[in-house]
């Protein structure tokens, strides 16, 4: 394929849910079948590894010093990602050995904060099976701040893939002008953001995307149902009592940098959802708006990022 072309994979799938053992053959399969389909990169929505916490809106949350919470979050913890105890390594030579790039939205047991905490943590994986950037959630979203721990700019990263250059953020944070302008500022022109779940967070914000920044913009959602929660769930009757039969329909989708859509959300389907990206089309938009280029004043407006890896604690030996 030219270099100026570019073949994705959305995976609109659905964990086994708080299961990282099951999720993570689910993420490997996916890997697999893009990969026989000639696909260079494959995209997973937010938290997917290994579930979004829905069970924080269903079973009151806030309540202080609820033994519920206390034991849901500890199965959560135990079935995140220690991407340093090599818990990734089954996908990174999956990457390598089929030649393909994987952004991978895990929750990411951090030990350079403790190993206690989680993170809403998007994941790139370069088609070498290297992990290049770990980009924490900068601002967890309402009562995801339960449960999940604020991040660092340390993942404001962009990455080299044949003439595009790729970046990506969590959810909400694609709401957030100044960290989608740190990477726009990086030569950002192939945007990725990821999601729980759901077009009503995809259908505005992706196409938005793409008319600012004269890019491409994949949005990737997971699934969920009621019936997808695992029997072995802590506390499932709790969960079940209050949980709608669908929690996330999808709404994973590709706008081009006109901002119109290449592929229009797609609801309620598991699989992959497969296009080719062309780069010209990017070359050809910011011919009249480039928002870091030529439609921009830094003698006027300018950003500071501070892309230091945050750490509570520094030793000298």
């Amino acid at each position: 394929m030219k270099n100026n072309l570019l073949k994705v994979a959305l995976a609109q799938i659905s964990p086994v849910w708080l299961n990282k053992e099951k999720t993570i053959k689910k993420i490997e399969k996916s890997i697999v079948d893009a990969a026989k389909e000639n696909c260079e990169l494959i995209v997973f929505g937010e938290a997917l590894l290994p579930g979004y916490p829905f069970w924080v809106s269903l079973t009151n949350g806030a309540e202080w010093d609820s033994k519920t919470q206390k034991e849901i979050h500890a199965h959560y913890v135990r079935n995140s990602i220690t991407i340093e105890k090599g818990e990734l390594d089954t996908v990174c030579k999956l990457a390598k050995d089929n030649k393909i790039a994987v952004y991978l939205g895990i929750m990411e047991r951090a030990q350079n904060r403790g190993g206690h905490s989680i993170y809403a943590t998007l994941v790139y994986i370069n088609e070498s099976g290297e992990i290049k950037s770990v980009h924490r959630k900068l601002q967890p979203t309402y009562d995801e701040r339960l449960t999940w721990a604020p991040g660092d700019g340390n993942g404001l990263q962009v990455h080299s893939l044949k003439e595009f250059t790729v970046g990506g953020l969590n959810c909400w944070e694609n709401w957030m002008p100044l960290p989608r302008t740190a990477l726009y500022g990086l030569g950002e022109n192939l945007h990725i953001a990821v999601w729980p779940g759901s077009d009503y967070n995809t259908k505005d914000i992706t196409r938005f995307i793409a008319r600012e920044s004269r890019s491409f913009v994949i949005s990737v959602s997971s699934l969920m149902a009621k019936t997808d929660f695992p029997e072995d769930t802590p506390h499932l009757d709790k969960i079940l009592e209050k949980a709608p039969d669908v929690l996330a329909n999808g709404g994973s989708c590709i706008a081009s940098p006109d901002g119109e859509w290449l592929v229009a959300p797609v609801l309620h389907k598991e699989g992959l959802i497969i296009e080719t990206l062309d780069f010209n089309r990017v070359l050809e938009e910011r011919q009249n708006f480039d928002v870091v280029g030529h439609y921009s004043r830094p003698d006027v407006t300018k950003l500071h990022v501070n892309r230091e890896r945050q750490s509570t604690v520094s030793y000298e030996d």
